[in-house]
């Protein structure tokens, strides 16, 4: 089982839109488990305050409320996320093109969304 750390944007999309191969993950990419560092559960608690996001966010919290959560502490997910894989070779799951470019300098894995299908970069 390998943990894949999921940063905002990746966990609201997995939230609110209907993931086409979500039940296969296992067979297509290997078994995975999603986890959520504490820097992201901080954004999101920041991003449900504002009134055009609040939907979608509480949605994401109420979908990850029992997935595992990393201690990567922090205010901005993506500098921590780009420090964490720096020290520790992990799959990072995101939506954010210059936080992919940045995570696969360092040498790391990418799992991102591809016409609402779970795709894994490299």
């Amino acid at each position: 089982m390998v943990d894949v750390i999921c940063d905002t944007s990746f966990l609201i999309h997995l939230a609110t839109r209907r993931i086409k191969n979500l039940d296969s993950l296992d067979v297509e990419i290997g078994q995975i488990t999603f986890v959520v560092p504490q820097v992201v559960r901080n954004e999101l608690s920041k991003l449900a305050q504002r009134p055009e996001k609040r939907q979608d966010v509480e949605s994401t919290i109420q979908y990850i409320k029992d997935l595992k959560t990393v201690n990567i502490p922090g205010s901005f997910a993506d500098r921590q996320l780009v420090d964490y894989v720096s020290e520790n070779r992990v799959i990072i799951a995101t939506m954010d093109r210059e936080l992919k470019r940045r995570i696969k300098n360092n040498g790391s894995s990418i799992l991102s969304f591809s016409n609402d299908k779970i795709v894994l970069e490299s």
